[in-house]
């Protein structure tokens, strides 16, 4: 089964594309041309107005360029020009996500998104942190957009990517305008977005209340569990936050069952947009989080530290990051940077790297800083709601909505105190009932409340974090790093190993986030947020390491974070390989880490195997496999392959008779979690099938999933289980999010690539995650893997996925798809001897003379 897919492409023009693409491709001489034409110029000189220097440019074996610049300016002016080289079409894509104007692209398909992402409004607060941002970042951001627009100036169409000679079947009048800093600003938008949608659990939770009690719903969201790891541990009992105010859960929840009838159909309106959005920017969700750890030298063979990071993002093509090092000739006050590592084409600096002194990591926080807020509207005025027992008037904003081949769309935001009201972006909340002609308006609306929806500073955070030398002007650097909360560790070739939480993360009056709260009153209202200086941090911790994955950062903190951690089974078996005794840690042991397959799942489940009896000798053949299994889920094993659709069935056996379809389990930690609880209770009404006349439990559901694993591997993969492979079920393909959705195929050959077989599940350290609920294959990937020697900077190693190259068919679009899924790198090149031992290509940018 493939993962459903947005179709870009109107009905009416796809056989003429098809025809006009086959042509093409059958003239080989033109298909060669139109492809070439936007490949990058990567030898010779350049020259560009505004560039106050000579600026060197100097593109290693696996197409990362390292970018030698004398100043500020000219050095951000070259990373623009160098990601319009290679990413633009992505580039051009994104800022469009970010500002809502998808429409301008695609035509009237889009139209449902763009209202949503207005709604959401990013633009609107990116134009207020321009307004708020200081000379020097200006500065910054300026010169960033001056390179890209020093690449638009002498490219466009074909020239830019091979996208556009496609785009220009669809809307032959579109032409990218020139880079803004708004453009830029708005990324962080949108992976704030990508990373932080806890208001979908809020809106998970309220739904199934509509066909379970409270209990059942916790259940399906348990607390944090104790026997896993925390990022700072202590010794204190457990306080997590899960918990609090449970009373207060029940009254909210209660309420909520009361009013379901008005507020339900409000939330599942929404589900469609961000539905849609999800296609766009990949499907992210509780559990889908990242690794890293910094180990001290007291536990490594280098004696000095080892960082590894590897964030875990949805597949893409071209790949999410950009890798660059961006060096000052000579390092000065004027010119502080000396960076390598992962940026985002479309944003200026290094996010994810090291300097000549530090190196960092992220993973997300994953924090509640997102709630749901029910609104009451005055039955008489549309654009009116209650705040305190009074009618107060909305803020309505006008947005006006470009379609390509259509008229412009007018549209009327309505914002509460809280918040946009999200609920006013479905069809379904636009067909009220009418009397006498006259529409009435919904009793109840829908708000949200973001941190992302305020001005954020996150943009500062970046040029800071690449000119820091020391523990104290990293943290002064984390203090912007507002939205989205990250995770950052951090190693110092001086030894020193650190964590910092940053961000804004709100401080509730009351209420604990899981249940949207009424809106009417103040009692729910945030009261500020938490101070930096409170939250949790750590430096030259006793143990020797610190690793994070998105698990519960510490025990007794005073403030609630979230009730929804990432259950912590990845942190468990980083921690259990970090912490062995007397076995200081290498380079090689990190990247085995890195690549562990290892399924926590199996190691709760198998021992219930061990006395359950299955009724034929094929199926007792089958199990034996399983219980000697080493649990590790390599590609080419039948074990894990057996276990994989084994627990598909079981979530299935399980849940479906009792959950909407929609919330079918995928298959994640918390519903690990879930069944490693309901296991000890093998009565539960959970194992019963609501939908057979008898009452089944525990092992006969057990039994029966497995029974319809081993059936369903024997009709796809053969009658020997020793044919049985899990890399052939759970494979991976990289796909363009737009064309190549298109529903074309010969569309969707030009930029797709794929299947490519891969190890892991979405719970093992080397996360290759897929979907009980849709299919075997791969959604999110570690999308980058990083380990720096604090010893020797050169020794750095880093991969990402599927290439540094946004151009299709070029050398570098595909070339890091083998060693990724291998769990093989490339070397981070630092010291100018290295680059230039290992250069393939180099590019002058010069001055423009008289510019």
């Amino acid at each position: 089964m493939r993962r459903s897919r947005k179709v870009w492409l109107p009905k009416a023009l796809r056989n003429l594309v098809i025809v006009i693409l086959v042509l093409g491709l059958l003239l080989a001489g033109f298909a060669t041309y139109t492809v070439r034409q936007s490949f990058p110029v990567e030898n010779g000189a350049i020259a560009l107005s505004g560039l106050k220097a000579e600026v060197t440019v100097q593109r290693d074996r696996w197409g990362v360029p390292h970018i030698y610049a004398a100043n500020s300016h000219d050095l951000f002016m070259a990373q623009g020009y160098i990601h319009a080289q290679d990413r633009f079409w992505q580039m051009d894509f994104w800022r469009h996500i970010g500002s809502g104007r998808l429409s301008e692209m695609f035509g009237s398909s889009q139209l449902a998104t763009d209202k949503y992402l207005r709604t959401m409004g990013w633009a609107r607060v990116a134009q207020q942190e321009i307004a708020q941002v200081n000379a020097e970042m200006q500065a910054y951001l300026e010169a960033y957009a001056e390179g890209v627009n020093a690449y638009l100036a002498e490219h466009q169409g074909n020239a830019l990517s091979l996208e556009y000679a496609v785009l220009k079947l669809l809307n032959p009048k579109y032409k990218p305008e020139p880079w803004q800093m708004l453009h830029s600003l708005t990324w962080g938008k949108v992976m704030a977005y990508d990373l932080g949608r806890n208001f979908e659990r809020e809106i998970e939770r309220t739904i199934l209340l509509k066909t379970l009690n409270l209990a059942q719903v916790e259940e399906l969201f348990p607390p944090y569990p104790q026997d896993l790891p925390v990022i700072l541990p202590d010794l204190k009992k457990r306080k997590t936050g899960e918990q609090n105010n449970f009373d207060e859960t029940k009254l909210i929840a209660s309420t909520i069952q009361k009013a379901n009838a008005a507020i339900a159909p409000a939330l599942e309106s929404i589900t469609k947009p961000m539905l849609a959005l999800q296609e766009l920017i990949g499907s992210r969700g509780i559990g889908i989080g990242s690794n890293n750890w910094v180990i001290s030298g007291k536990r490594t063979t280098t004696g000095k530290p080892i960082l590894a990071n590897d964030p875990h993002l949805a597949a893409q093509m071209p790949s999410i990051w950009y890798e660059v090092g961006l060096y000052c000739t000579p390092k000065s006050q004027e010119c502080p940077y000396n960076v390598s590592g992962f940026s985002f084409a479309g944003m200026l600096g290094v996010i994810i790297g090291h300097s000549d002194r530090i190196a960092w990591g992220v993973t997300n926080v994953e924090p509640d800083v997102m709630d749901l807020y029910i609104e009451k509207i005055n039955p008489d005025n549309p654009n009116q709601y209650e705040v305190n027992g009074k009618w107060v008037d909305m803020q309505l904003v006008k947005e006006t909505i470009q379609v390509a081949g259509s008229q412009p769309i007018i549209q009327i935001v309505r914002y509460t105190r809280h918040g946009p009201i999200l609920s006013d972006v479905s069809p379904k909340l636009q067909q009220f009932p009418v009397n006498h002609g006259v529409e009435i308006p919904p009793k109840y609306a829908v708000a949200l409340r973001w941190t992302a929806l305020e001005p954020a500073t996150l943009g500062y955070a970046i040029p800071l974090l690449n000119r820091a030398q020391n523990w104290q002007e990293f943290r002064m650097a984390a203090k912007n790093f507002d939205v989205p909360a990250q995770n950052l560790v951090y190693a110092d070739i001086d030894g020193n190993i650190g964590y910092q939480m940053p961000g804004k993360l709100p401080i509730r009056s009351q209420g604990n986030g899981r249940y949207p709260v009424p809106g009417w009153t103040d009692e729910y209202e945030w009261q500020g947020y938490i101070d930096f200086e409170q939250l949790p941090k750590s430096f030259n911790p006793p143990q020797g390491y610190i690793a994070t994955a998105n698990n519960l950062v510490q025990n007794q903190y005073p403030y609630l974070i979230t009730t929804d951690w990432v259950y912590g089974y990845r942190a468990q078996r980083i921690v259990e390989m970090i912490s062995q005794p007397n076995q200081p840690l290498s380079l090689l042991d990190v990247q085995s880490m890195q690549g562990d397959n290892r399924n926590l799942n199996a190691q709760t489940l198998l021992p219930l195997f061990e006395t359950i009896s299955l009724d034929s000798s094929r199926l007792e053949a089958a199990k034996k496999l399983l219980l000697n299994w080493n649990l590790q889920l390599g590609m080419p094993s039948p074990a894990a392959a057996l276990f994989e659709v084994f627990w598909k069935h079981l979530l299935a056996d399980t849940f479906h008779d009792q959950l909407p379809t929609e919330y079918f389990p995928d298959g994640g930690d918390r519903w690990y979690e879930v069944v490693k609880n309901l296991v000890k209770q093998p009565n539960s009404s959970w194992w019963d099938n609501h939908n057979t006349p008898k009452v089944e439990n525990r092992d006969q559901i057990l039994r029966q999933a497995f029974t319809e694993a081993v059936d369903e591997l024997e009709r796809i993969q053969g009658k020997d289980p020793k044919s049985w492979n899990w890399g052939k079920l759970h494979t991976i393909t990289f796909r363009n999010a737009t064309l190549g959705k298109s529903g074309v195929a010969a569309i969707e050959a030009l930029f797709n690539r794929g299947s490519f077989p891969t190890a892991g599940n979405g719970e093992t350290v080397n996360a290759n995650r897929w979907q009980a609920n849709k299919s075997f294959e791969v959604t999110d990937i570690p999308s980058l893997r990083m380990i720096v020697d604090l010893k020797n900077l050169d020794n750095s190693v880093a991969i990402h996925t599927p290439g540094q190259s946004g151009h299709a068919f070029h050398t570098h679009y595909t070339d890091m798809v083998e060693p990724w899924r291998k769990i093989e790198y490339h070397p981070m090149l630092w010291e100018n001897q290295t680059v230039n031992a290992n250069t393939a290509a180099t590019l002058k940018l010069i001055p423009k003379s008289g510019a």
